[in-house]
């Protein structure tokens, strides 16, 4: 794919999306948002891609949202009526959380890999990821605060589905920063690595791990943890059990089962 934005490549069945504008700290402007969820459409509709890995080129993750993105949001929605400048104004910030929520959209897994700095949108993006690593110089910040708006497109929502409500508020009202080892502590992320080096190399033996079991399975039981996520455990049940209705006899099932029997390594169709 050819993005302004973002570079991607497929090796082995491992996708690497790299967000790409090191000279502004990969800052998200419009054009990086419309490539992120172009490239997870990409990833989704992408056979041979069977898991993701997101990183920042340079010297930071991301620096969150352009400012100057922020700054022209007046001249985008510029309306004599102001309840339809409100709604265009509502319109775009809808469309920036479809962005990320392509992530969750997105059938196969997505690990990120933070190095530097993830602040502001950077923390959006993240909470929408399968799985979060990151290396020693790596630093967390909600940073909303700090430029006087209430964060709208994830963080809010989905970060207190991944750590304690309490650290939540105090990260959001604060705008504080988080090193590495205490977001490793508090759960943001699952892993430290020493360097950016060695948190590429551990994020991609993760990636191929994941990458060499059944696609199939892999993309049931994203769907199945994001289900139940968000929905009663009674209702997360009967999902697993009308989807394995659907699924469970499939040609990946026998490949498994024929290949514990004879203490081989399996080979899945994409």
């Amino acid at each position: 794919m050819n993005l302004e934005t973002i570079q991607i490549s497929l090796d082995q069945h491992i996708a690497t999306i790299r967000l790409n504008r090191p000279d502004k700290a990969n800052a998200m402007n419009l054009a990086m948002w419309h490539d992120i969820r172009r490239a997870m459409q990409w990833v989704d509709e992408t056979p041979e891609a069977r898991v993701a890995i997101l990183e920042g080129e340079g010297k930071h993750f991301t620096s969150g949202i352009d400012l100057q993105m922020m700054m022209g949001l007046q001249g985008q929605i510029k309306n004599d009526c102001d309840g339809r400048m409100r709604e265009s104004l509502r319109r775009v910030i809808l469309d920036l959380q479809d962005t990320l929520t392509s992530i969750e959209r997105c059938r196969k897994p997505v690990l990120a890999a933070i190095h530097g700095a993830c602040v502001g949108g950077g923390i959006d993006l993240i909470c929408c990821t399968d799985m979060r690593y990151c290396s020693a110089d790596a630093y967390f910040s909600i940073k909303e605060i700090d430029i006087g708006m209430t964060a709208d497109v994830g963080t809010l929502q989905r970060l207190p589905k991944l750590i304690a409500e309490g650290v939540v508020r105090e990260l959001a009202y604060t705008g504080r920063r988080v090193e590495a080892a205490e977001a490793k502590e508090l759960g943001i992320v699952n892993r430290v690595y020493d360097s950016r080096e060695a948190l590429q190399a551990g994020v991609r033996e993760i990636a191929a791990t994941i990458a060499a079991k059944s696609p199939l399975s892999i993309r049931g039981t994203k769907e199945m943890i994001t289900y139940a996520r968000d929905h009663s455990v009674a209702d997360s049940l009967n999902y697993i059990a009308t989807w394995n209705a659907a699924m469970l006899m499939s040609s990946d099932l026998m490949t498994a089962m024929m290949a514990s029997m004879s203490k081989q390594t399996p080979e899945f169709k994409d």
